[in-house]
């Protein structure tokens, strides 16, 4: 998924309300960003981190810039947009890029089910189980490496999880899907530090037959791709474990 505009660095000035962030362009102008990250964004959003940001020209956005990516000190990034994910992964869905789901031929985002929910997607094909797919991007990393979900308390994350394991109960295939958007983790695991009710609901719908799988991607100011599945440092396990199953 390439962005739709070429992106431009800036400086962090400071993140607030959750959805602005206040940046200043290398010709010292000073703009405010949209933030497309509801979460705690732990490291990611420290006043004089370099960022990029996407420009638009649209009569309908109040603001002019899109936060996009940090770039850290070692070369890195992070992609703090979290409606990235889903797109990249659609692309890479209808590709049949990822080996794991390759066999759905039919992709169906933002299908409405549960309780007043919609799933990321949904897969059909005829002859397989429907599979239910729901996408959380993973930006936090507090060990070398280590990349956690989630990054502050996620009620709704935790309500997913539990109406994932009802559509398993039902006959169908259902998944959780991490895609972590930094370039410098090899391996993932739950914060449950952070969300031990998530942590608690992800073990409940893993014994109910709900799939995990892990990607990582490749990140650049050019776009976002897929790149792999990693290994998931899975403390609820014990044990280092492939991403998938």
């Amino acid at each position: 998924m390439n962005f739709a505009q070429p992106l431009i660095p800036a400086t962090l000035i400071r993140r607030y309300k959750r959805f602005l962030a206040d940046c200043r362009l290398q010709d010292g102008q000073e703009i405010t960003a949209h933030c497309a990250n509801p979460g705690s964004m732990m490291g990611l959003a420290e006043p004089g981190m370099k960022v990029w940001l996407e420009p638009n020209d649209d009569p309908k956005k109040k603001l002019k810039y899109g936060w996009r990516l940090v770039e850290h000190e070692d070369g890195h990034f992070t992609g703090v947009d979290t409606s990235v994910p889903n797109r990249a992964l659609r692309a890479a869905l209808e590709a049949g890029e990822i080996p794991e789901l390759a066999a759905y031929k039919t992709v169906r985002p933002e299908v409405k089910y549960g309780e007043k929910s919609r799933i990321d997607f949904l897969l059909q094909q005829d002859g397989l189980p429907d599979c239910y797919v729901e996408v959380k991007s993973v930006t936090l990393s507090r060990e070398p490496g280590l990349a956690e979900f989630p990054d502050s308390v996620t009620a709704r994350g935790t309500k997913h999880l539990g109406e994932l394991a009802n559509m398993v109960a039902q006959g169908h295939r259902a998944m959780m899907l991490y895609l972590v958007q930094r370039t410098d983790c090899t391996r993932f695991q739950l914060a449950a530090d952070i969300d031990p009710a998530y942590a608690d609901a992800f073990a409940s719908a893993r014994a109910a037959g709900v799939e995990r799988l892990v990607y990582t991607t490749s990140i650049s100011p050019e776009g976002v791709t897929l790149h792999g599945a990693i290994l998931c440092d899975q403390a609820l396990r014990g044990s280092n474990e492939p991403g998938t199953g």
